[in-house]
């Protein structure tokens, strides 16, 4: 017998957006590409206190939680904001912080 998955597709979601937003790196690099129409890793790396390794590690959370899109322009990655689960993800959060009464 099979149990019921108690968790919508939309508490999914969210979870994983707010997840991906879990960290003050990850937050700064969101806001940083908010502002560009895309840019390179090297361009995120020089904006933060922190090894590139560790730069690319939050970059991959991000992309893996849908916030960015990475497209490969050898030798490096040009990311950008992905604006259809951006959207998705602002209204989700923008829902579930509206009172309900």
């Amino acid at each position: 017998m099979t149990q019921a998955q108690p968790y919508s597709a939309t508490e999914e979601k969210m979870a994983r957006y707010a997840k991906a937003l879990s960290h003050p790196a990850r937050v700064f690099i969101l806001r940083f590409l908010e502002q560009q129409c895309a840019c390179f890793a090297g361009d995120i790396s020089e904006q933060l206190p922190m090894a590139n390794s560790t730069v690319s590690q939050h970059l991959k959370v991000l992309k893996e939680a849908g916030l960015i899109k990475g497209s490969f322009n050898p030798p490096t990655i040009e990311y950008c904001i992905d604006k259809e689960n951006w959207t998705e993800a602002k209204a989700l959060f923008e829902a579930f912080f509206t009172p309900c009464c």
